[in-house]
């Protein structure tokens, strides 16, 4: 969607707050001996307290409010009882709804004290996304944001996910324009003002490569190295674009 009015852009800051308020409590929440599932629970409570619903079960019939992935897991893991040792790295990912409107963010936690390789890939993630803000710029092109991602992971010693991209959002969980994290000249389209879009790199140790698990929901690195997510849902404008799920 594009922003066309004040009323608009006040909708997506409401539920980019609550899907933040959700992180954050979520965050709070991992440390080891807790479940997977308990940590859901807390997001699911959060978005209830306040009128939000999840979009992954609303529009894909995901079994679960947030997607919780552990370390090779990269997305889309299924909340359950798995528990959670010190030592993990654990991806947080929360798409809401209220009013019509849809906001999507994530995180990369870590339960504990966690591996050198775990905290840099977690940094490297977080560092992309920040060093694409500098194009998320109305008038360049969307290959520009996968462009500069791709060179920030790799500069780090680190592999983007190509499978997995950034999107359009702010009415529905995925709209278009799709926004690689890596370099695809294919992507010409101009950014423009009012667009709303995520940015999420999704990034991992080893060479990237990816499989499907039997449930048909998580992707974990087929090297089963660790992964990392970071992401946040942003309006472009001709400056700095404006950040919905930051707090």
């Amino acid at each position: 969607m594009s922003i066309r009015s004040q009323a608009e852009l006040q909708y997506l800051r409401a539920i980019g707050r609550i899907v933040r308020m959700a992180l954050d409590e979520m965050s709070k929440a991992v440390r080891p001996g807790v479940t997977t599932a308990e940590i859901d629970a807390i997001g699911a409570a959060v978005l209830a307290r306040h009128g939000a619903e999840s979009s992954p079960p609303k529009v894909y019939g995901f079994p679960g409010t947030a997607c919780i992935s552990v370390n090779d897991e990269a997305i889309h893991g299924i909340p359950g009882s798995r528990v959670l040792a010190e030592g993990d790295l654990v991806k947080l990912d929360v798409t809401a709804e209220k009013d019509g409107f849809v906001a999507d963010a994530a995180v990369t936690v870590p339960v504990g004290r966690v591996s050198a390789t775990a905290e840099a890939l977690a940094r490297c993630a977080e560092s992309a996304f920040r060093q694409a803000l500098a194009v998320a710029r109305a008038g360049n092109r969307v290959y520009e944001i996968g462009r500069t991602v791709e060179r920030a992971v790799r500069s780090r010693g680190f592999s983007v996910i190509k499978e997995f991209c950034g999107h359009g959002v702010g009415r529905t969980i995925h709209e278009e324009p799709t926004v690689p994290n890596h370099f695809d000249r294919r992507f010409r389209s101009k950014l423009t003002h009012g667009l709303v879009i995520t940015i999420e790199p999704i990034i991992s140790a080893g060479d990237g490569s990816m499989r499907l698990d039997a449930d048909e929901w998580t992707y974990r690195t087929r090297d089963r190295s660790l992964a990392a997510h970071y992401e946040h849902s942003l309006v472009v404008t001709d400056g700095a674009p404006i950040l919905l799920t930051v707090a």
